[in-house]
């Protein structure tokens, strides 16, 4: 298997997925790590649906996408891996999934989220992933799309300041 790019995206499958980053890491199939969706039938089927016949998609909790990831399921496939949080990407990586870069892509505005760039909201918590993640060595940038430049994401944190509770 060959993960082509790996993404926090909250918004999980959708036309910025498809349409700009599926072409321009050339992936084959989209793996969905995230217990929300999994255990929400409907949703998942939707996006499932929304998916071209032509790239495979599984969509299945983080535990289930870990141990898929790790077999050789995969083994000829050019994977896009969505997580749906910053813990969803922590707690993949702690369950052995080893990634060597993170995109952070759309992370949306809540309550007691600080805002970044234009798509990009953290709380303390989510920073906190971020900071496990980066202390592990994987390099973590911010691009929404693929014509964006990459930001690193320490860049993006002075915009934090006063900005969190």
């Amino acid at each position: 298997m060959s993960l082509v790019l790996t993404r926090i995206d909250n918004r999980l499958i959708h036309g910025q997925v498809l349409e700009a980053w599926v072409p321009f890491v050339g992936a084959d199939c989209i793996v969905v790590a995230n217990d929300i969706i999994a255990g929400n039938r409907l949703k998942k089927m939707m996006m499932q649906a929304s998916v071209p016949s032509r790239v495979r998609v599984e969509i299945g909790t983080v535990a289930e996408s870990v141990d898929l990831l790790k077999s050789s399921q995969l083994s000829c496939c050019r994977v896009l891996l969505l997580f749906g949080t910053t813990s969803d990407a922590v707690r993949a990586y702690r369950d052995g999934l080893k990634y060597d870069q993170l995109n952070l892509g759309n992370l949306h505005a809540d309550r007691g989220k600080a805002r970044l760039s234009c798509t990009l909201f953290l709380n303390p918590a989510d920073v906190d992933d971020l900071e496990i993640l980066d202390r592990a060595g994987i390099k973590i940038t911010s691009r929404c799309i693929p014509a964006d430049g990459e930001q690193p994401w320490r860049r993006l944190i002075p915009a934090l300041k006063g900005g969190m509770s």
